[in-house]
């Protein structure tokens, strides 16, 4: 009995070895998508996950987290793709992870984006046809909101501003909570983190469509930018020792690109030959946010929406028979 018992233990050695497992390199079951939370990485996701499923043949999933949760997922091999690596908002972890040899950076997504505190147009400029005067017409910088607590006032704490920062566990959240030690923004105003993307949308979406004052973090591409119009404070421009220091510039230039595990090129070549020419813009990204708005749809539905109109553009990061294949799918 007991050499029996051996043998069966031997075997069943034999064959788990044999059989692998996702993270072997030269194998992959299933190639998981991070979602760091906001729209767009997860429109870029769906288009990716159908070119790859209906193409390639692979499944695929979708891990969420925090950027840093999911950026450290994607160096430890839990996640294999992400769609949306904004470099310079974590350019000591990205930086890191790329000289280290767990990531590897394959395409430019996008790079001709904005980000930084916005307020509506019309709190400046006024709007005629809306009948809205100027509220604060001399506001040109980050620094002037100091100035104007009274015009963006805090609805829970009278006589104190409020500008709404970035939700927690996103990168951007401590570069703007800095902005406010570095500019003094602290005497006059309050630093409110939403909870959520979605939370800091809907505050902005009632100011905006109310007539009221508004002031906060955003960036393109969104359907947010895309729908209202929105400026953004200045600031001086980007200087990395400045950055570095106190974050007293604007945001830096972001390359937000497609990055990848390191072990995926010997897993999936083929997919990774595809990301390598996965290449949008601002706008592009834009027209999809615009009509999950408009049209109440989801980030999927979006994406292939996006994908009818763009026939052109996929297809050409792909060979044809791949093409013919995800298009036989979409119809």
């Amino acid at each position: 009995m007991r050499k029996i018992g051996v043998i069966f233990v031997s075997i069943l050695t034999i064959m788990l070895a044999a059989c692998g497992d996702s993270t072997t390199e030269g194998t992959i079951d299933e190639i998981v998508f991070a979602d760091a939370g906001w729209d767009s990485i997860v429109v870029h996701n769906y288009i990716a996950r159908t070119i790859i499923e209906e193409g390639f043949g692979y499944d695929t999933d979708e891990t969420t987290g925090s950027t840093a949760a999911t950026l450290q997922g994607l160096r430890e091999g839990d996640i294999n793709v992400y769609t949306e690596v904004w470099t310079d908002n974590v350019r000591e972890a990205y930086e890191e992870a790329i000289e280290a040899g767990d990531i590897e950076k394959l395409s430019v997504n996008f790079d001709d984006n904005d980000q930084g505190l916005y307020v509506p147009t019309y709190v400046i400029e006024g709007d005629e046809e809306r009948g809205i005067e100027p509220m604060a017409p001399d506001l040109k910088t980050v620094e002037d909101l100091k100035d104007y607590p009274d015009v963006f006032e805090d609805p829970e704490d009278p006589g104190r501003g409020r500008i709404i920062n970035g939700p927690s566990g996103w990168a951007v959240e401590e570069a703007i909570t800095t902005k406010f030690d570095t500019y003094g923004l602290d005497e006059t105003m309050n630093n409110f983190i939403p909870g959520s993307d979605s939370a800091a949308v809907a505050d902005l979406v009632s100011a905006y469509e109310s007539g009221e004052p508004w002031v906060g973090y955003y960036w393109s591409p969104t359907w947010v930018t895309a729908k209202y119009d929105l400026t953004l404070l200045e600031e001086d421009d980007f200087d990395v020792d400045a950055w570095d220091e106190d974050k007293s510039t604007e945001f830096p230039p972001n390359d937000v690109v497609v990055a990848v595990h390191k072990d995926l090129p010997e897993q999936a070549p083929e997919v990774v030959e595809f990301l390598e020419n996965y290449e949008t813009s601002n706008d592009l990204t834009e027209e999809a946010l615009n009509y999950m708005e408009e049209e109440e749809a989801s980030a999927e539905e979006a994406a292939m929406w996006w994908m009818e109109q763009h026939e052109d553009i996929w297809t050409s990061w792909i060979d044809e028979d791949i093409a013919d294949k995800v298009k036989d799918a979409l119809n």
